[in-house]
């Protein structure tokens, strides 16, 4: 008899199953994979490694701005591959340690919930068995979404799963969809060299994001060579022996590939949930978000699946902690989406917490904003990396309400927005703090020095 069986190794199962360890609770961890979910396999580790790889080639390429003498870089994109796979791997088995040594019990298998109670367990070799459990937590996860007629066939048709294993550097790519996951692949394709081709339906990149750094990113990945395609839909590809011809706004495009980047669908169909007392809506599982319970008692619901709340691992993770917490303790500790990071790894990167501008101001805010070039920031001048902004959105007289970085470092300058945004501080509060120079950081000040009222350059 376990305390918790958990229902799925991702981020959001696998950090309850940590965290766990903290009160003493049984656990069994069922996962039909390797443990570490989409970001750990599929994910963010894998497309961040290529995503580091490019940005090492671009600035070998670039090196002789800086007095460097090399060669023209060429790309060894098995070695890259290979790289890849080394980090997951390690971090894989890194991850297996650690939840061995917490006293998780690893099962492989296709867990689903059971009616009667517990989990029900299919093995590989489609054997089962069962689970006794006091409680469940499920965390599924997610995998790439597709639109009609582009049906995934590993080869002229793929999703990101597909492109992270790439065995050859894609010649053509058209990119359905310049949300993160489209657009970090539109940024490394184009700084290695691919023809790429980038669609979005809406009318900016990253769609959702302050328009401001949308502007930035399509300018800076159309200077990497991306023929950048917004407000725009494409129509049914058309397979040949020579590529995908792609249809979109009365044109067309042939390309070696089209690659479908439109945003994620949650795993619930194959989990047992219909009748068991779980509300589903489209898919997703409807949580209480103080205790993540669904609504059946003793069963939890965290990560991907999770109705309402952002697709992210770090999401994940504190979804997981509010599971175990109510589960040993009957106390809450709620995820604080307000305050919740959002990182797309471009080149240049952008981050960004709490309220866009637009965002605010359809909730009532009246807002203040301000905003800061890298122009003048000595640091991204030195690194010749000055195309990005911080721009802080404040309500009049009162806290700040979100902020958004682009350009170098963006997704670790962020979490310094992140504690202005979850602690309600007010510009001058913030303002006050001193940032040291030279660092791209800086912009971070004169923007809530400007957002307090008293600019300095």
């Amino acid at each position: 008899m376990y305390d918790v069986a958990i229902i799925g190794g991702g981020p959001g199962g696998y950090a309850a199953a940590l965290y766990a360890h903290n009160f003493g609770l049984s656990v069994a961890l069922v996962e039909k994979d390797r443990v570490g979910g989409t970001c750990l396999l599929r994910g963010c580790i894998p497309a961040k490694s290529w995503l580091q790889t490019a940005h090492v080639f671009s600035t070998v390429r670039r090196a002789a701005e800086f007095g460097v003498v090399s060669d023209e870089p060429k790309m060894d994109w098995l070695r890259a591959l290979e790289r890849k796979n080394s980090v997951v791997d390690g971090l894989v088995k890194g991850l297996s340690g650690l939840l061995a040594a917490r006293g998780v019990d690893v099962i492989d298998g296709l867990g689903r919930l059971s009616h009667e109670g517990g989990v029900d367990v299919v093995y590989g070799d489609d054997t089962t068995g069962h689970l006794e459990t006091a409680n469940v937590i499920l965390a599924m996860g997610s995998v790439p979404r597709t639109i009609p007629g582009y049906e995934i066939d590993g080869r002229q048709v793929i999703t990101s799963d597909e492109a992270l294993d790439w065995e050859n550097q894609p010649g053509r790519v058209a990119i359905i969809g310049a949300g993160a996951i489209g657009s970090e692949f539109a940024s490394l394709l184009g700084d290695m060299g691919s023809e790429v081709w980038l669609f979005e339906m809406f009318d900016q990149v990253v769609p959702g994001l302050e328009p401001d750094a949308a502007k930035i990113l399509a300018r800076e990945l159309k200077k990497k060579g991306v023929s950048v395609h917004t407000g725009v839909q494409v129509g049914e590809p058309e397979k040949s022996e020579s590529g995908v011809t792609i249809p979109y706004g009365g044109d067309s495009v042939t390309v070696d590939v089209a690659l479908v980047a439109v945003g994620r669908a949650p795993v619930s169909d194959n989990a047992n949930l219909e009748g068991s007392g779980v509300v589903v809506d489209k898919g997703f599982v409807v949580t209480d978000l103080e205790t993540m319970l669904t609504g059946r008692p003793g069963v939890y619901a965290v990560g991907d699946i999770v109705a309402g709340t952002p697709q992210l691992a770090h999401a994940g993770f504190a979804e997981g902690i509010a599971a175990i917490t109510h589960m040993a303790t009957g106390g809450v500790a709620p995820v604080d989406y307000r305050a919740v990071p959002l990182v797309v790894y471009t080149d240049p990167e952008i981050a960004s917490v709490g309220l866009t501008e637009a965002k605010a101001r359809e909730a009532g805010y009246d807002v203040e904003v301000s905003s800061h070039g890298m122009r003048g920031v000595g640091r991204a001048i030195i690194q010749g990396e000055t195309g990005g902004l911080v721009k802080v959105v404040a309500e009049k007289e009162g806290p700040i309400l979100g902020a958004t970085v682009v350009g170098p470092g963006a997704g670790e300058m962020i979490h310094e927005l992140m504690y202005t945004v979850a602690w309600e501080a007010l510009p001058a509060e913030a303002a006050a703090l001193i940032h040291a120079h030279p660092t791209v950081a800086e912009a971070i000040g004169e923007t809530l020095l400007s957002a307090a009222g008293r600019s300095l350059h």
